[in-house]
């Protein structure tokens, strides 16, 4: 099946997220990235194409390795929406292979290795316009009760 839009909305069917002020993708936070996430049903995967301006400045020239940290978490998180659940982010390492370039076409791609119980095993990379990877995270994440867990005092 082809890739087609997905909403870029953090929690799920059951527990809806008024705005989504996520710094990656949240299209309420004026200040954020802006991340917009297709659905790859045929490969399970979330995709999603940008370029990253100067404001997102390392290592001149090139993206700051805590950027490339959140897009590849922010990515892994997508797969949420493939089991309609809410799960947090418990571990997460990042390989940063090749310097990850300003100004050009990037994509980062996620999929989910497994799953054991309420432990979910993730990983993600950022590719260049060639297909090189440049970075690729694997995450650890568990799915919460976002009610009981993010509930106000």
């Amino acid at each position: 099946m082809p890739e087609r839009p997905s909403t870029t909305e953090h929690g799920s069917k059951k527990h809806p997220v008024k705005k989504n002020l996520c710094f990656a993708c949240g299209k309420d936070n004026p200040y954020g990235m802006h991340l917009k996430f297709t659905l790859n049903r045929e490969h399970r995967q979330f995709v999603s194409h940008f370029r990253l301006g100067k404001r997102y400045t390392g290592p001149p020239g090139h993206c700051h390795g805590g950027i490339i940290a959140t897009i590849l978490d922010d990515a892994m998180s997508k797969l949420n929406k493939l089991r309609d659940l809410v799960a947090a982010t418990s571990r997460m390492t990042v390989e940063y292979l090749r310097p990850v370039p300003l100004h050009r076409p990037l994509r980062v791609e996620s999929r989910e290795i497994t799953k054991r119980g309420r432990r979910l095993t993730r990983v993600a990379e950022i590719l260049d316009e060639k297909g090189t990877v440049l970075a690729r995270g694997r995450g650890a994440f568990v799915i919460i009760d976002p009610a009981r867990v993010f509930r106000r005092k």
